[in-house]
């Protein structure tokens, strides 16, 4: 036996806001036979493909402390530092930056709420060869 994810949760101040940004983060949409509507206690996005949702549940506490869990995304069109530039555009903060400068590595970004979560390259980048030094 065993279990399938059916939605990734995060606890938030306010469900409406942060299921906006990741809505456009990821390109996931409203579920068709449950569209989210302002005030709903819980706002649920999915992937247009299937697979596990992303469900977002208000809670009175604030975060507290780093992720012990975390989303790498990769860009499905354009680079690793274009995706960084449109996710700050959105409201995501810079938390770190690990990128060399070969172009290897990857950003540690927060989502409006704080969460964190890491860009890294694009497959055509990691396809490219890396100039050697």
């Amino acid at each position: 036996m065993t279990a399938r994810i059916r939605h990734i949760t995060f606890d938030c101040s306010d469900a409406w806001a942060l299921a906006e940004f990741w809505r456009q983060v990821t390109g996931y949409q409203d579920d068709p036979a449950n569209p989210n509507e302002p005030g709903d206690p819980e706002m649920l996005i999915v992937p247009p493909d299937g697979g596990p949702g992303l469900l977002f549940i208000p809670v009175p506490e604030g975060k507290t402390a780093k992720n012990r869990l975390h989303f790498d995304v990769v860009p499905t069109d354009g680079t690793r530092d274009q995706e960084v530039q449109r996710l700050l555009g959105l409201g995501a903060s810079q938390v770190a930056d690990h990128r060399t400068p070969e172009g290897k590595g990857w950003v540690v970004l927060a989502d409006p709420e704080g969460n964190e979560f890491c860009v890294e390259r694009s497959p055509a980048e990691i396809a490219q060869p890396i100039p050697s030094s």
